[in-house]
C-alpha cells in the first residue's frame, strides 16, 4: 500500500487538537508551541500533495484512497482531489498557522477572575482551531457524497465553541453583554447551517435510493456516479434531480453564505475574535462553493443549467448588497464581514457562469479571497486590540503613529477592492469576463460591486488612518514581530500571485475543464469580424465561426 497522504494531511491536525486539549491547565505556552507546530508539518504535507499532483494526468481525481466503511449502506473512506480540491488545501493549511500566531494572546485568561469574567482555556481554543482545519481538509478530499456531509456537518461544533466561547474583547460593554451578544451570533450561525445541513441530508438519501433503485447497490461514490450517468446506466428523472440538487445548493449556500441565507455571517464575523473570523470567511465558507463545484454540477448537470439563472440573478444581489452595506457600516469587522458576502457573490457568478474563465476566475478567486481578507481582518484585529474599539469613528491619524500598521491595512484593503497588480484582481477579471461572454447584461451589472468595494474600503481608511491624529491613538505601538511575521508573507503572497497566477491557473484548469465537460457545457464561440464573404454577407458583417468556415 502506498502512503496514504490525504489521510495524514487530515489526520495531523486532528491529533494536534487532541494533543494540545490534553496538556495540563498551566501549559499555556507550550499549548501554542505545540499547535503551531502541528499546522506547519500539515502545511509541509500540503506542499507534498501539491507537488505529487500532477495537472496534466488523466483521471479526474489523484492520490485516492478507497476502503469500505459501512458495506450495508455503501458508504467508503473515499479520498481524492483535483486542482480545485489542491489550491483549497494549500490555502487552509497556509491559513492556519497565521490564524495561530494572530491569536497568540486571543485565549489568555483574564488579568482577573471573578465571577462575571471568566478565564479563558487557551488549550480550548487552539485545538478546536486544529480541529476545524482537520475537518476542512477532509472536506475538500472526500469523494464519498457521505462522508463530505459528516464533516461539512462535523465543522459546525468547533465552529460553534469558538464563535460563543471567545469572542471580541473589544467591545467596550461588560462581559455579560459580550457573552450575550457572542452566544446569540454563535447559535444563529449554527441554526442556520444545521437547517441546510438537515435538508441536504434529505437529498443524500434520496441520492442514495436512486442508485440502489438503478444499479442495483446504492452509492454514494461520486466519481461511480458520474461515471454511470456518462454510460447510461443511471438515469435521474428531471424532478428527481431538481429536487436534490436544490437540496444539497441550499446547504452550499448557507455555507458560502448567498444572498438571502446570509445574515449569520456579520454577527459570527464581529462578535469573534479576529483570527476566528478569519477561519470563517476565508477557509469555513469555502467548503460552500467548493462543493458547488464538485458535487452540485457535477452530479446534477440539467438541473444546474436548470436553476442556472436564477442562481445568477442572487448572486448579483449578493454582490450589490453585500457591497452597499459594506459602504453603511460603522463596525470595522462588520464591513470586512459584508464585504465578504459581495465577494462571494462574484465567486458564485463565476462558478455558474458555465464557462471556463469564470470557474476558473472563481476558483483563483477562493484562493486570493482567503489570501486578501485575512491579511485585512488580522490587521484590523491588531488595530482593534491597540484602540479597544471596532468603531470606525474612534479612528483618525493612525498612519502618523503606527506606519507600518496603517501601510499593510492600506495593502490589505486595495487588494480587497481588486486593484490591477494584486492577487483578486486576476480572478475577479477572469469572473467578470466568464460572465460577460454567456451573460453580458449580468456581468456589466455586476461591474459595479468593484466601483461600490472602492468606496468602502478607500473611506475606510481615510476614516481611520489619515487626519489628525486622535487622543486614543497617539501612543499606539507600531506592528511587533510577531505580527509582522502574521503579515508579511500574505501581502508578499497577495503581490506574486497578483503579477505571476500561472501557478495556480496551471493546477486549477484541467480540474475545470472536467467539470465543464460533465455539465456538457462550452465556452461561447466569439463572433470575428471579417471583410467579405462569399455568398453575400456584407463587408464588415459579424458572422460566426461556422460561417467563416463555410466561406473558405
Amino acid at each position: 500500500m502506498s502512503f496514504p497522504l490525504l489521510t495524514a494531511v487530515a489526520a495531523v491536525p486532528a491529533i494536534g487538537a487532541i494533543a494540545t486539549a490534553a496538556l495540563p491547565a498551566a501549559k499555556r505556552t507550550a499549548a501554542k508551541w505545540l499547535a503551531l507546530l502541528f499546522s506547519l508539518v500539515t502545511f509541509a504535507l500540503a506542499l507534498v500533495v501539491g507537488f505529487r499532483f500532477d495537472p496534466g494526468a488523466k483521471g479526474p481525481f489523484q492520490l485516492t484512497e478507497s476502503h469500505a466503511w459501512i458495506s450495508d449502506f455503501g458508504v467508503r473512506y473515499e479520498l481524492g482531489v483535483d486542482g480545485i480540491a489542491v489550491a483549497l488545501i494549500a490555502l487552509t493549511t497556509l491559513l492556519i498557522p497565521f490564524v495561530i500566531l494572530a491569536g497568540w494572546h486571543d485565549a489568555d485568561p483574564l488579568e482577573e477572575a471573578t465571577p462575571n469574567r471568566r478565564w479563558r482555556p487557551t488549550q480550548g481554543f487552539f485545538a478546536l482551531i486544529l480541529a476545524v482545519e482537520a475537518m476542512v481538509v477532509l472536506s475538500f478530499e472526500a469523494t464519498d457524497v457521505f462522508l463530505f456531509y459528516i464533516f461539512f456537518e462535523a465543522m459546525l461544533i468547533p465552529m460553534y465553541f469558538l464563535i460563543g466561547g471567545f469572542g471580541d474583547r473589544a467591545d467596550g460593554d461588560g462581559e455579560e453583554q459580550s457573552a450575550s451578544r457572542r452566544s446569540s451570533a454563535a447559535v444563529k450561525f449554527l441554526l442556520y447551517n444545521l437547517a441546510g445541513g438537515l435538508i441536504m441530508l434529505a437529498a443524500v438519501i434520496g441520492l442514495y435510493a436512486v442508485t440502489a433503485d438503478q444499479l442495483g447497490t446504492g452509492t454514494f461514490s461520486l466519481q461511480q456516479i458520474v461515471e454511470a450517468r456518462a454510460a447510461g446506466k443511471l438515469e435521474i428523472g428531471t424532478g428527481t434531480e431538481r429536487l436534490l440538487f436544490l437540496g444539497f445548493f441550499f446547504a452550499f449556500a448557507v455555507k458560502a453564505p448567498l444572498w438571502p441565507l446570509h445574515t449569520w455571517l456579520p454577527g459570527a464575523m464581529g462578535e469573534s475574535t479576529s483570527p476566528v473570523a478569519v477561519l470563517i470567511t476565508a477557509v469555513v465558507d469555502k467548503v460552500g462553493t467548493f462543493a458547488m463545484l464538485r458535487f452540485c454540477l457535477q452530479l446534477f448537470p440539467e438541473a444546474s443549467s436548470w436553476a442556472t439563472p436564477v442562481i445568477l440573478v442572487l448572486a448579483l444581489i449578493s454582490v450589490l448588497y453585500g457591497a452597499l452595506l459594506a459602504v453603511a457600516q460603522r463596525d470595522i469587522k462588520r464591513l470586512i464581514a459584508y464585504a465578504s458576502i459581495s465577494h462571494f457573490g462574484f465567486i458564485i457568478l463565476g462558478i455558474f457562469a458555465m464557462t471556463s474563465q469564470g470557474q476558473s476566475g472563481a476558483t483563483l478567486y477562493m484562493v486570493n479571497h482567503g489570501i486578501s481578507t485575512a491579511a485585512l481582518m488580522l490587521v484590523a484585529g491588531f488595530l482593534i486590540s491597540r484602540r479597544g474599539s471596532r468603531l470606525i469613528a474612534d479612528y483618525g491619524g493612525v498612519q502618523k503613529v503606527a506606519p507600518v500598521l496603517a501601510g499593510t491595512f492600506l495593502i490589505g484593503g486595495l487588494a480587497t477592492l481588486s486593484l490591477p497588480g494584486l492577487a483578486p484582481f486576476v480572478s475577479e477579471f477572469l469572473v467578470l469576463v466568464g460572465t460577460f461572454s454567456r451573460y453580458p447584461v449580468i456581468g456589466i451589472i455586476a461591474t459595479l460591486g468593484i466601483v461600490l468595494a472602492a468606496l468602502y474600503v478607500l473611506v475606510l481608511y481615510q476614516r481611520t488612518m489619515t487626519g489628525p491624529v486622535k487622543a486614543e491613538v497617539k501612543s499606539m505601538p507600531d506592528l511587533r514581530v510577531r505580527e509582522l511575521v502574521v503579515v508579511a508573507p500574505l501581502i508578499a503572497l497577495l503581490l506574486f500571485l497578483g503579477v505571476y497566477p500561472k501557478p495556480l491557473t496551471d493546477i486549477v484548469n484541467p480540474a475545470v475543464g472536467h467539470t465543464l465537460s460533465v455539465v456538457d457545457k462550452k465556452d461561447p464561440q466569439p463572433a470575428v469580424q471579417v471583410d467579405a464573404v462569399p455568398g453575400g454577407s456584407r463587408p464588415g458583417h459579424a458572422v460566426h465561426d461556422q460561417d467563416v468556415e463555410a466561406a473558405k
